[in-house]
């Protein structure tokens, strides 16, 4: 079963669009939670195509749009509220990632029935890749944890960025996004937030703390995160595993939009042995 565009409602929050891709059978399935990256959102690309191999692995896989990723619930794919991105930061999608798994793990949820609640497994790419290993070391219900071409540090990437002053006297600073050409609002608050809760964001300090099994896997040649920073997590917890993609590069070769029938070889091979790693 393929359900698109589902919607999560919360309280006093902005709802979360998700996917679920899953066999209708009578097996509990290891649930697996993809979170998408900076500028992202769960249909990008190939990752519809992740989710099938995800499915025909007998996996209950779910996909999801952060709630400030500048997506709607009419409209998930790129950017159409930018007023909620300029309010996203990585408490707000911390937050979303808890939600979804309290949710999907509850008797809200319509297909409680198919999921091993106590198999979830979540997976990151690059900046929600940060966001899991954050998650992964808070909340005990997560019991693998799979990074791709993630960011080893949420620091370098908020407080050295740009004109400090600039960014807080103009309260909002743009990034451009090459691909749609919009202009990404950052509101300041991104900022305050990061400096608020520096020791909880802070990525080193949750890989040295993770005990359950961590696979990370990364392009040799990334160039948006580059491979010294899978080197880092590593280091940082000789525990985990690291799988290194050679001639390749943040997104395994895939790109937006994908309308090939199958995913690239290179994303293909990151997608098995994932697979093979949550069901060991």
């Amino acid at each position: 079963m393929i359900n698109k565009n589902l919607v999560l409602k919360r309280e006093n929050n902005k709802p979360i669009v998700w996917d679920a891709f899953f066999n209708n059978n009578n097996n509990k399935k290891p649930l697996v939670i993809f979170c998408h990256g900076y500028k992202g959102f769960k249909d990008w690309g190939a990752w519809d195509l992740v989710a099938e191999a995800f499915m025909k692995a007998n996996v209950f896989f779910v996909k999801f749009n952060f709630s400030h990723n500048g997506g709607t619930v009419d409209q998930p794919i790129d950017f159409p509220d930018l007023e909620a991105f300029a309010e996203n930061n990585y408490s707000k999608e911390l937050d979303d990632l808890d939600d979804i798994i309290t949710f999907l793990t509850s008797e809200e949820n319509e297909f409680l029935d198919q999921i091993d609640i106590n198999n979830i497994s979540v997976i990151g790419h690059s900046r929600g890749g940060g966001i899991s290993i954050l998650k992964t070391n808070e909340d005990q219900r997560i019991k693998k944890l799979i990074t791709w071409a993630s960011v080893s540090s949420f620091g370098k990437r908020t407080s050295t960025t740009g004109n400090l002053e600039q960014w807080k006297k103009d309260g909002v600073k743009y990034v451009l996004n090459g691909r749609t050409n919009q202009k990404m609002p950052h509101n300041f608050q991104f900022y305050l937030d990061f400096k608020a809760n520096e020791q909880r964001l802070n990525i080193e300090n949750a890989e040295k703390n993770i005990t359950v099994p961590h696979l990370i896997i990364h392009a040799k040649d990334d160039p948006s995160v580059l491979y010294q920073e899978a080197i880092n997590l590593n280091n940082w917890n000789p525990k985990s595993e690291l799988l290194t993609i050679d001639n390749s590069n943040h997104v395994f070769d895939a790109k937006h939009p994908w309308k090939e029938k199958d995913m690239p070889d290179n994303l293909e091979k990151v997608v098995n042995k994932t697979i093979a790693f949550i069901k060991r």
